[in-house]
């Protein structure tokens, strides 16, 4: 009986210990690579090196009367199995953006959010998530009778897409 009771001691103990080390250690954070080492944006010619994920998309909608041409814009975020991410704006049936357009957009995409401020002007927040675990996000100024489009979303944007601190890896 002996033997089993301080088994089962040493036994809580180490799994108190492992739990302490895992509230107490940092999470581990994204390499800030603005270029993933696995991109044909840098040249590779290794096809197994291509960016290769699922698909994904993301929505977001003007839902306030007082954002005069916004209401009711929906603004669609979306990824090709290549990890490129395009961006859609109703008011601008059948377009789809590559947002690779703009600076600082992340190579591999794996995920994507809209979001949008309801004011006119109001602002469009795009996050892509990269495949090396780096989140960026690009802040887009909307107007209310001008649609989004490749010509005019660079200037919509200004500085692009920038990576989020310390983003952690999940």
């Amino acid at each position: 009986m002996r033997k089993l009771a301080w088994a089962a001691r040493g036994t809580a103990a180490v799994a108190g210990a492992l739990l302490a080390g895992a509230l107490v250690a940092p999470s581990a954070l994204a390499h800030d690579d603005p270029t993933p080492k696995d991109t044909q944006a840098q040249g590779q010619a290794d096809e197994s090196k291509r960016c290769s994920v699922s698909r994904d998309v993301s929505s977001t909608v003007v839902d306030y009367s007082g954002a005069s041409g916004l209401f009711e814009t929906v603004f669609r975020a979306a990824t090709d199995r290549q990890g490129h991410a395009f961006l859609n704006d109703s008011r601008n049936p059948g377009v789809w953006i590559n947002l690779g357009l703009l600076a600082g957009a992340p190579q591999c995409v794996s995920g994507t959010a809209v979001s949008v401020t309801e004011e006119d002007p109001g602002h469009l927040y795009i996050t892509l998530l990269a495949s090396n675990g780096v989140i960026r996000q690009a802040v887009c100024t909307t107007a209310s009778g001008t649609p989004f489009t490749p010509a005019n979303l660079p200037a919509a944007c200004g500085a692009g897409f920038a990576p989020l601190a310390y983003t952690p890896v999940i």
